[in-house]
């Protein structure tokens, strides 16, 4: 192995693909009525019971990972002698990625013979997640470190990540829309799209009068801006609401079938932001915003 592959769990990555590939995978902590929980994977995560005890209103926040977290999962990869590959949640929505930084360069600093390449995804969930995928490949294919990061970073800013909302409320909770716009949106029955944009952050793309539209949008925009789909891994997320995520795929596959989809149940800290019922599409776009 020429190098090793790290991220976090906000990249969303099936337990199966972490184990099989030898990923490592830093938590976040997410807390629950005050508690702390984290998973370094899914393996341990019950979805339909976290998403309702968000909708029974129990409360959930989140923490970055701090430097010394980073520095812990890090450090013995270097010392076995290996190189790193890390890939970052979104500097546009969490510290996390500034305080990674901060950490490998002590880890630098104390192991001077080894590299610690550092990508910034902005993107969330399989928006960061599916680099890992791409990293994975091209480590298979005897890519080096430098040439893998290089193609990682031409693939971020055309990373397409677009998603809507079943309640706005957890987007108003979180500091994303006004609180005239979640009840304006609640009472009309609105549904917004959202984008990932070019700053990696969380932006109003469009609306529609429904859920059912709003799926078929996410749809509409994967055609209108879908690029060499057949050589595609696509993504898609969601916070319990597996039935709609089904349909998107088979209209995916319908519209310009890619060679792999992905799809997931929307890790905890994140999904804590945007609420049961996201529902999120990823893939290589013409463009991101």
């Amino acid at each position: 192995m020429s190098f090793s592959i790290v991220t976090d769990t906000s990249a969303n990555l099936p337990v199966d693909f972490v184990r099989e590939n030898d990923i490592t995978v830093i938590p976040f902590s997410f807390y629950i009525n005050g508690e702390e929980n984290t998973c370094t994977d899914t393996a341990g995560f019950d979805g339909k019971k976290y998403y309702d005890m968000i909708r029974a209103g129990q409360a959930v926040t989140t923490s970055q990972i701090t430097p010394a977290r980073y520095t812990e999962y890090i450090e013995p990869i270097l010392q076995k002698g290996n190189d790193v590959l890390f890939i970052s949640l979104s500097s546009g929505v969490s510290g996390a990625f500034s305080s990674s930084r901060i950490a490998f360069r002590e880890l630098s600093e104390k192991y001077p013979e080894r590299n610690i390449s550092s990508i910034d995804s902005l993107g969330a969930s399989l928006g960061e997640g599916l680099l890992a995928f791409y990293a994975v490949e091209d480590r298979n294919a005897g890519k080096s470190l430098e040439e893998t990061a290089a193609h990682l970073n031409a693939i971020v800013p055309p990373m397409n990540q677009l998603f809507t909302v079943d309640d706005l409320k957890y987007l108003r909770m979180s500091g994303r829309i006004s609180g005239a716009t979640a009840v304006i949106g609640s009472v009309l029955n609105i549904k917004p799209i959202l984008i990932g944009s070019d700053e990696g952050k969380i932006v109003s793309f469009d609306k529609v009068r429904g859920r059912k539209k709003a799926v078929k949008e996410l749809a509409r925009l994967y055609e209108q801006r879908v690029v060499d789909a057949g050589e595609q891994i696509v993504g898609i997320s969601h916070a319990d609401c597996e039935e709609e995520a089904k349909a998107l795929e088979a209209m995916i596959r319908e519209i310009a079938e890619p060679r792999k989809i992905i799809t997931v149940c929307h890790e905890p800290a994140t999904g804590s932001h945007v609420g049961p019922g996201m529902l999120g599409l990823y893939f290589i776009g013409k463009e991101r915003s």
